[in-house]
């Protein structure tokens, strides 16, 4: 027992080494943007650059709105299928794999040739060009965006909803005169508000850092401003670098604060 505990406590630490060591050096790096001595002025650099809070923010917005979507269209989908479509779970975790398998590059440029023109059927114009104007190209990039964000989004409400007993709880709900709508939202939900949580994260920090797809739809997304920034400039990428990777753990240690001494998601876990 003790011989295989120091053998677990060596990995531990192998694993903490090779993953805070290029941390480090990337933080040391983005300090000494003054030449002899370690200093905040890249920081403050980025941070005062009115591109970073402007694309920082647009990209903010895209990643509520990807989320909301992305909820909107997984939490009803995963349920049914674990309700009543068990037999359909393979086909629905194949579709929602797909994005690991077509490039976003393919996907962009899949987008742009199908919606930069007017779609008609018969003559009558079905759906206006929707690259002409600002408003919906950013339709089109919150579309992009829950598709990319279709994997780790499904699979998050996927093993929520595994952790409860979906059958138990609507038969309950029904048995007091709970419609469909009132089940997904003041059942499901609430139970699935870890799982979400976890899927939110993810797709926020998928969006955030995403740059085909806005690159392409010529958006002022954070993604190609880093990209950007990273071609003409030396030590600001790194200070955003480690910003991007403080927000991240800050994100996560508020879901473990929520979830915490909840294993089991809310109610009905088994």
């Amino acid at each position: 027992m003790k011989r295989s505990s120091l053998w677990g406590w060596l990995w531990v630490l192998l694993g903490a080494v090779y993953f805070l060591l290029p941390l480090y050096g990337t933080f040391d790096f983005s300090l000494r943007a003054q030449r002899g001595k370690l200093s905040f002025t890249a920081y403050q650099s980025a941070l005062t650059d009115p591109e970073f809070l402007r694309t920082f923010a647009f990209s903010f917005r895209m990643a509520v709105f990807t989320i909301i979507l992305s909820i909107l269209l997984i939490v009803p989908t995963a349920y049914w299928v674990h309700l009543r479509l068990r037999r359909l779970r393979p086909v629905v975790e194949f579709i929602t794999l797909l994005p690991f398998v077509v490039p976003g590059i393919i996907l962009v440029f899949g987008t742009i040739k199908l919606y930069s023109k007017p779609i008609t059927l018969f003559g009558f114009t079905l759906l206006p060009a929707l690259t002409n104007t600002h408003a919906t190209t950013d339709i089109l990039l919150v579309a992009g965006y829950s598709v990319l964000a279709l994997p780790y989004m499904y699979r998050a409400v996927d093993t929520g909803l595994r952790t409860i007993d979906v059958r138990t709880l609507t038969e309950a709900a029904q048995s007091l005169g709970a419609g469909w709508g009132t089940i997904l939202w003041r059942i499901i939900l609430p139970n699935l508000r870890t799982a979400l949580l976890s899927g939110a994260l993810i797709t926020f920090a998928t969006v955030i850092g995403e740059l085909t797809l806005a690159t392409f739809l010529a958006r002022p997304a954070f993604g190609p401003y880093l990209a950007l920034l990273g071609n003409h400039k030396t030590y600001e990428p790194s200070a955003l670098a480690i910003i991007s990777f403080v927000i991240t753990w800050a994100a996560m240690g508020v879901i473990q604060y929520i979830s915490r001494g909840n294993p089991s998601q809310i109610a009905g876990g088994r």
